[in-house]
């Protein structure tokens, strides 16, 4: 299956390419640049694979949860490419991608994603792994810190770990818990990337689940605007 994914829903920007059995990848921290940034590394990556859009089966992209200012522009940049393609399109859940990077690089079953929202909360979710998948338990939330807490307190084991910004930005959500039941938080994974979107993206179309594009929505959480931004960050 040849897809292309991109992600700009938070500080990072990232984009991923397979086929014809071929991975690449780039991932970038590069804040407020991601619409200067994303097309370059799709035409960069699509050259150094030796590829065209024409090859491709489907397109993928982070839906969010995240900066709203990211998620339009991937939205965008999807509507073009899909548009000009006619490829049917996978969203792809930013918080599903950093637990699958905890699955893929770290073995972990059951992990917990936190990315820092702004305005006193985060972007939160429990993931668990099934058949190598990060599938979701519940639903994805935004809400304030000490609230995620309280789920934590009532689902966190000795083998949960933790991935997102969220942690570093709100020691709340930690504060609750014990030491020994803590998850254990992946200081590496901060960020979603694309490369850990290739195989949600893979299953979702197998099963299936590919939109046209004028079917597809991003995925705030949030209805109003973020207003306090920290220098440098959407």
């Amino acid at each position: 299956m040849n897809l292309l994914i991109i992600d700009t829903a938070t500080e990072a920007c990232s984009v991923a390419l397979s086929i014809n059995g071929q991975h690449v990848d780039q991932f970038e921290i590069c804040p407020q640049q991601h619409s200067q940034r994303i097309l370059p590394m799709i035409e960069g990556l699509l050259n150094q694979a030796g590829a065209t859009l024409a090859q491709l089966d489907y397109l993928g992209f982070g839906q969010g949860p995240g900066s709203f200012t990211g998620v339009r522009i991937a939205t965008g940049i999807l509507q073009g490419l899909a548009l000009g393609t006619e490829l049917p399109v996978v969203g792809v859940s930013t918080l599903a991608a950093m637990a699958q990077q905890a699955i893929d690089e770290h073995q972990a079953q059951d992990i917990f994603c936190a990315i820092d929202a702004r305005m006193g909360e985060v972007y939160f979710a429990h993931y668990q792994a099934a058949n190598g998948l990060a599938t979701l338990v519940g639903h994805e939330h935004v809400l304030p810190p000490e609230e995620a807490a309280d789920i934590l307190m009532q689902k966190s084991t000795t083998s949960s770990f933790g991935v997102g910004t969220g942690w570093a930005a709100y020691d709340a959500l930690l504060g609750k818990l014990e030491a020994g039941r803590q998850p254990k938080v992946l200081d590496a994974v901060l960020y979603p990337d694309a490369k850990y979107m290739l195989s949600l993206v893979e299953s979702a179309a197998k099963a299936g689940l590919a939109k046209e594009i004028e079917e597809v929505e991003p995925v705030y959480l949030r209805d109003k605007v973020t207003w306090k931004k920290l220098p440098g960050r959407e």
